[in-house]
């Protein structure tokens, strides 16, 4: 793979992602907003794993530091061979009562900014005939379950598109569909987790070690977990006013979350 830009690299799933790419012997590129935080991350990945780690900080909600990556990704010196879009955020709010900035943003980190990344590095990867591009989806993108549901839903279709277009030029995408991770994202977005059931929770670790396992393989669909293979397969099947009804459950669960008084009432 030589050198992976990962976004959203300093938490979560992307910070498992800059590890296990570095203890891979792969350098990597550190792409989110907190500069002293990627910092940090590039000196442990450097002294515990001997590889070279970049910080490229940027906000992927602002268009020209989104391009200032895609520039990156464009460019021939140390060339990226593996793109992770990772960066995304959870809205915890309903769409047609909630604030629209948020709804604004969060479209443009986890649609416009997954194309125009994918659009940079697929460009310079077919020219040089290697690559792989890997887009965090989620399980999410199969049920009706808010704006967040319809984003991951638009990466999945679109990662697979993008897949038929680069058949036969030595570059490969990939969608990974995880289920309930355990990592800050839900913390960060306020998202009250606890009536989510303990079998459906995932480590960050085998969620990470089965996307890069099949962006080896060149796997389009990547689904970590027997248990989600199993869900995703019956959400594909299931009736769309089944799928529905599931949403509901879920837009309940919320409900109740932004109902419950604030900590420190």
């Amino acid at each position: 793979m030589g050198i992976a830009l990962v976004t959203g690299a300093s938490a979560g799933l992307g910070l498992e992602f800059a590890w296990q790419l570095a203890t891979a012997r792969h350098d990597v590129v550190l792409v989110a907003r907190d500069e002293g935080r990627l910092t940090r991350l590039a000196g442990q990945l450097e002294a515990a794993a001997g590889i070279h780690a970049e910080v490229l900080a940027a906000d992927l909600t602002d268009r020209a530091d989104v391009e200032r990556v895609a520039e990156r990704l464009r460019s021939d010196e140390r060339p990226v061979g593996l793109l992770v879009n990772n960066a995304g955020l959870g809205l915890n709010q309903h769409f047609v009562s909630g604030d629209l900035a948020a709804e604004d943003r969060a479209l443009e980190l986890m649609v416009r900014t997954v194309m125009a990344l994918s659009h940079a590095a697929a460009g310079a990867m077919v020219r040089r005939e290697r690559g792989a591009i890997l887009n965090v989806g989620s399980v999410a993108g199969l049920i009706a379950s808010g704006t967040y549901s319809a984003h991951k839903a638009w990466v999945r279709v679109f990662t697979e598109a993008l897949a038929v277009e680069l058949k036969g030029t030595g570059v490969t995408a990939t969608v990974v569909a995880p289920g309930f991770t355990r990592t800050e994202f839900h913390e960060r977005g306020r998202i009250d987790t606890a009536h989510y059931p303990a079998i459906g929770w995932l480590d960050a670790e085998d969620v990470v070690a089965a996307a890069l396992a099949d962006v080896r393989r060149g796997v389009v669909l990547s689904t970590p977990s027997l248990r989600y293979k199993a869900a995703s397969a019956l959400l594909r099947l299931a009736p769309r006013s089944a799928v529905r009804t599931f949403g509901g459950y879920r837009r309940a669960l919320l409900d109740e979350a932004l109902e419950a008084p604030a900590p420190d009432a």
